[in-house]
């Protein structure tokens, strides 16, 4: 297999882990209503399938090596606060 190959299919499984995981806390939120539940849904969402959707739009405009670690960095600290909300103040 190709590098590149190894790698998509790598950033897919995370990709589809991740949102298995924000559904099952997202059922936590509509079943109890907790706040803190919708914010760590968002923020795993965001941490997995949010990352993958970036890098690859990044990808698909053609933009260079820095933008889309720029782009993935950005992505990755946004939903890293969200978690943090979720466990501190919501």
């Amino acid at each position: 297999m190709e590098l590149l190959s190894v790698v998509s299919v790598a950033r897919g499984v995370t990709a589809v882990v991740g949102l298995f995981v924000a559904t099952l806390a997202y059922r936590g939120y509509r079943r109890n209503g907790s706040a803190k539940m919708r914010a760590l849904a968002v923020g795993i969402g965001l941490l997995t399938v949010g990352v993958y959707v970036a890098v690859m739009l990044a990808d698909m405009v053609g933009a260079g090596n820095g933008v889309v670690l720029l782009v993935r960095g950005l992505v990755t600290v946004i939903s890293l606060c969200v978690v943090l909300y979720a466990i501190t103040v919501a």
